[in-house]
């Protein structure tokens, strides 16, 4: 299975969720996309098999992958401080991926419905639902 990691800013959120999951799927292929140099070192560091920056390669990756796993704002253009580009959102929210959104509400995006937990417990409910994605996958 090919998981796209989707981050930007610093890369912090990315790099949990790279590490948790190549912790949990070591045989899967984890790809890193940060939307600047920064992020996406960040997310090598922590295990990322493959990983690229900037707006051509969300593009480009969110054709192939599996599953995207994300903070919420990769799919909302002018997110995250404004590193989500346009055609970064368009492409994650038109990929064949399954998506795996996490719910962190900054930069004025606010999801309601949702229990407030913390980062951690975030990463740790994404591998799950991960889990859950690709037990379907074999079916």
């Amino acid at each position: 299975m090919n998981i796209l990691v989707i981050d930007a800013q610093g890369g912090g959120v990315g790099k949990q969720l790279v590490s948790a999951i190549k912790k949990a799927f070591s045989e899967d292929t984890v790809t890193a996309v940060g939307t600047n140099s920064l992020a996406t070192s960040a997310m090598l560091k922590a295990g990322a098999d493959r990983a690229a920056t900037g707006e051509n390669a969300a593009v480009v990756n969110c054709r192939t992958a599996d599953v995207i796993v994300a903070p919420i704002g990769a799919v909302i253009a002018d997110a995250m401080l404004g590193e989500i580009t346009p055609a970064m959102a368009l492409a994650a929210g038109r990929s064949p991926a399954k998506r795996i959104l996490l719910p962190i509400a900054h930069c004025d995006n606010m999801v309601v419905g949702v229990k407030e937990l913390g980062m951690g417990q975030l990463v740790q409910e994404a591998v799950e639902r991960l889990r859950k994605v690709k037990e379907g996958c074999k079916q």
